[in-house]
């Protein structure tokens, strides 16, 4: 949301405070990120700040799902179609191995998305009122994997397979692995965390490891998200 009496180009207080907060709750948790802190980061008054996000829990989801659109700055297209609407041979494949991707720790806005789920987990097995927002955000999450699935299938590129048992696969690797790689394992550099996920995800979907393009276009894909 940008502030259009300003060109639309100027981000909106709100924006501000979602912007403040991913990174002052992500450097010091939602504990330690107190009110005061992101009305200064933001901009605003720690009375605007109430008014917008009435309470904790309320800031803690938002800012997750800010930071989820920001951290998928690489929009996904129909399989079968580039942006100028030409074919495009292994587009489902493509489209898939870029959503793995930027659901890996691998750019800072990543790494910082990684962090407020890090606190979304902590928090929702001590408090239960956040347990909601948890299945909220994963529901979101494997309905993104799961259609990148399902249109690889009707594009004939991948097997008849469950799309959304597919996509609880896929991120129970993707999280598993990636915290690995957050955390600095030095078994598991994220090279070697894409080639895990890749290969499972190809013997399921019954192709290639080679037509998960994950490698090719890590750097592509890490230049757009570090954006």
């Amino acid at each position: 949301m940008t502030d259009e009496r300003n060109g639309g180009d100027v981000p909106s207080a709100r924006d501000r405070i979602l912007q403040a907060a991913c990174e002052l709750i992500a450097e010091r948790g939602i504990g330690g990120a107190r009110i005061a802190q992101i009305a200064k980061a933001a901009g605003v008054s720690t009375a605007l700040v109430h008014y917008h996000f009435r309470t904790r829990e309320a800031l803690l989801a938002e800012t997750l799902d800010y930071a989820f659109d920001v951290s998928s700055a690489v929009h996904l297209r129909p399989a079968g179609e580039n942006g100028d609407g030409s074919d495009s041979e292994g587009s489902a494949a493509r489209r898939l191995a870029d959503v793995v991707e930027q659901s890996l720790p691998t750019t800072d806005p990543g790494r910082r998305e990684w962090q407020l789920w890090a606190e979304l987990w902590l928090g929702a097995a001590r408090d239960p009122s956040l347990r909601p927002i948890a299945a909220q955000m994963y529901a979101r999450y494997r309905t993104w994997i799961a259609t990148a699935v399902a249109e690889g299938i009707a594009a004939g590129e991948f097997a008849h397979v469950d799309p959304a048992e597919t996509a609880d696969m896929a991120m129970a690797l993707i999280d598993g692995l990636g915290l690995r790689v957050l955390l600095g394992d030095p078994s598991m550099p994220i090279e070697k965390a894409r080639e895990r996920i890749g290969q499972i995800l190809a013997r399921e979907l019954q192709i290639s490891a080679g037509q998960l393009p994950f490698a090719a276009d890590a750097a592509a894909v890490h230049r757009v998200g570090s954006g």
